[in-house]
C-alpha cells in the first residue's frame, strides 16, 4: 500500500496539526488541501496573514483520525492528484521530527481516477485543491470553514 509522510507540527496544546499549503507559478503548481472523512471543509486553528505567503503554509488543521489529505500538482493544468486518509500513525525521525503517515485511498493521473466512488465524495475538496494549485502565488488557504 502506497502512503505518504507528512511533516506534523504541534500546537500548544500538543495537538497533531498540518498545513493547507501551495499555490501555482507560471505553468506548474501543487497545493495540499486536509478535509474530513467525509470530504467537510475543516476549521483552522490558525490562519497566517503575514510574512512570506506566496506559495507556502497557510491554515494549520488539528489532524483527526480519519482526515483525507488531497495533493494535488499540475504541469500546464494537467493534474496528478492523490487523497490519502490519516489513521492515527505517527512516525518520528532520527531527529525527533515527527510525520504523520497517510495511506492512499485514490489517484488520479492520465485523465482519469482509478477510484471514482471516492473521487465524487471528495469533490468540493478537489475542486478547492485544483483551484489552489492553479492559484498564481497563492497567499491564503482555500478549503475551511469559518464557524
Amino acid at each position: 500500500m502506497k502512503v505518504m509522510e507528512v511533516l506534523l507540527t504541534r500546537t500548544k496544546k500538543g495537538y497533531p496539526a498540518v498545513w493547507e499549503e501551495g499555490g501555482g507559478y507560471t505553468n506548474t503548481g501543487e497545493a495540499q488541501i486536509i478535509c474530513t472523512s467525509i470530504g467537510s471543509a475543516k476549521k483552522p486553528v490558525y490562519i497566517r496573514r503575514a510574512g512570506h505567503l506566496a506559495n507556502s503554509n497557510h491554515a494549520l488543521f488539528i489532524l483527526e483520525k480519519g482526515d483525507v489529505l488531497i495533493s494535488a500538482e499540475h504541469h500546464r493544468e494537467d493534474f496528478t492528484i492523490h487523497l490519502y486518509r490519516w489513521n492515527g500513525e505517527i512516525k518520528k525521525d532520527d531527529n525527533e521530527n515527527e510525520y504523520a503517515v497517510f495511506s492512499l485511498l485514490a489517484e488520479f493521473s492520465q485523465g482519469e481516477w482509478d477510484n471514482e466512488k471516492i473521487a465524487e465524495t471528495f469533490a468540493a475538496a478537489i475542486a478547492a485543491a485544483k483551484e489552489k494549485a492553479l492559484c498564481y502565488h497563492c497567499r491564503e488557504p482555500h478549503y475551511y470553514k469559518t464557524a
